[in-house]
């Protein structure tokens, strides 16, 4: 059987996807196609080249995303998006889609004339972060002369390339829309961003349907994207939350 797996963006809540992985080594369940954006690229690009669960763990906890020495210097962003090749590069010496053990899907944004990209052949790296490089934050980054970021501006769960491709797919969603109230809109920024991240979960979640499972882990909604030092307990989140699906939809899978 074709399983495919989507992993959605969702920064440093990403790392549910790796509870995620861990509860489906325990399970007996091997997705053969991953299709991610953001956060979920890098999961599944690592998970796609057969890295343990533990060393992307391990990766998410020890990259330093804000040390001075990755700081852009006249470039638009705050952070050079290029400074974290070789830190992939440990992972992926190879660097191309064709040295993974898994069908692999990227998702990016092409800046310049606001096109979706889907990258599943050649250089891996570069689309792995183009595909992360949140807008704003980090710096744009160019591939063969066009400029892309990060993919969940256009696509947070590109479920699209595994439609054709598999025979069940399970989507992993962990960028819940937090609840709020007015009082929580105190400025016009966060109206703009509230308005944002409604576009963004409300594009998503019309393509669960396309899945034969949905892991949508609520719990997350107390971790912020760049919540960085709560690693472990998104992880744990990520697991449980996937334990307790598979558990109530064994059927799924026989």
């Amino acid at each position: 059987m074709k399983l495919g797996l989507v992993l959605s963006g969702g920064g440093a809540r990403g790392a549910a996807h790796i509870g995620a992985i861990k509860a489906f080594e325990e399970y007996g369940i091997s997705p053969t196609h991953v299709s991610g954006t953001s956060a979920g690229a890098i999961v599944g690009a690592l998970y796609a080249a057969g890295i343990p669960w533990s060393e992307i763990l391990n990766f998410f906890k020890t990259i330093s995303i804000f040390q001075t020495t990755r700081y852009a210097r006249n470039m638009p962003g705050f952070i050079n998006s290029g400074k974290f090749y070789d830190d992939l590069k440990q992972f992926l010496p190879d660097d191309n889609f064709n040295a993974l053990g898994k069908e692999l899907f990227i998702t990016a944004a092409n800046v310049i004339d606001g096109t979706s990209k889907t990258f599943s052949k050649g250089q891996l790296i570069k689309p792995i972060i183009a595909s992360a490089s949140f807008p704003g934050v980090f710096t744009p980054t160019e591939i063969n002369g066009k400029f892309y970021i990060d993919g969940g501006t256009l696509n947070n769960f590109p479920v699209e390339p595994l439609k054709e491709e598999c025979d069940k797919i399970i989507g992993i969603y962990v960028n819940p829309l937090k609840k709020i109230t007015i009082k929580d809109l105190k400025y016009s920024f966060a109206v703009v961003e509230r308005a944002y991240k409604i576009k963004v979960a409300s594009e998503s979640m019309l393509k669960f349907p396309d899945c034969d499972l949905v892991i949508y882990p609520e719990d997350l909604l107390k971790f912020g994207t760049f919540d960085m030092k709560n690693v472990d307990a998104i992880f744990n989140v990520g697991y449980t939350s996937t334990i307790k699906m598979l558990e109530e939809n064994k059927s799924v899978f026989i």
